[in-house]
């Protein structure tokens, strides 16, 4: 049996996640956690074959919790959940050392699949989120001061207390919303928020 650990801060999800799971012979749920502090604890306690994680959860997010529980045991198998398609979004939760992205959407279908290939050493990356991933393969990143600039731009806040916000001039914001519009192959600010919050540039 390929125990798994389901971690998400709402209970609904958890229930139907496990009730997904438990109906596969093979699979059955070895704990569940609401958000990355009792996924921590859980994860010691458990020591699960396989665990589900949410990234944004209250108390510790689903990163943290990936990050600490890989550097306790590096041999974890961990799949992340997300309602994100993004490429940003999953490229970062693969570089943090997560063996496989699934979409909230598509659990139904994919769950008990994904679960054995990751447990089997393979990983498992939703086809939507694979296709988004190539689709950005080769372009230039946002640098950080570029990521704050729309972070502000997503609070609602304009160019002057931007740059307020970040000690600069308005012309010094000005010139990294141009960058950052062709970085995201748009022509305003507002589809350059949108459009990083898409791909999990930003998240809210």
């Amino acid at each position: 049996m390929i125990r798994v650990l389901v971690v998400d801060d709402h209970p609904v999800v958890c229930e139907g996640l496990s009730a997904i799971i438990e109906n596969e012979e093979d699979l059955t749920i070895a704990g569940t956690a609401g958000d990355g502090v009792e996924a921590i604890h859980q994860f010691a306690l458990l020591r699960p074959d396989v665990t589900l994680m949410d990234m944004q959860m209250p108390r510790a997010s689903g990163a943290e919790a990936i990050a600490t529980i890989l550097a306790d045991e590096p041999s974890a198998r961990i799949i992340v959940l997300s309602t994100y398609a993004g490429d940003a979004s999953a490229t970062r939760a693969l570089k943090i050392g997560a063996a496989g992205y699934m979409l909230k959407s598509n659990v139904r279908k994919v769950i008990a699949q994904a679960i054995r290939d990751v447990h089997a050493g393979k990983r498992y990356i939703d086809a939507e989120v694979a296709t988004e991933i190539a689709s950005h393969i080769g372009e230039r990143p946002l640098t950080s001061r570029e990521t704050q600039v729309l972070a502000e731009a997503a609070r609602g806040n304009s160019n002057r207390e931007i740059a307020r916000i970040l000690g600069i001039s308005e012309e010094t914001v000005k010139d990294y919303f141009k960058n950052a519009f062709v970085k995201l192959n748009v022509s305003d600010r507002t589809h350059a928020v949108m459009e990083a919050l898409r791909r999990g540039i930003l998240t809210i």
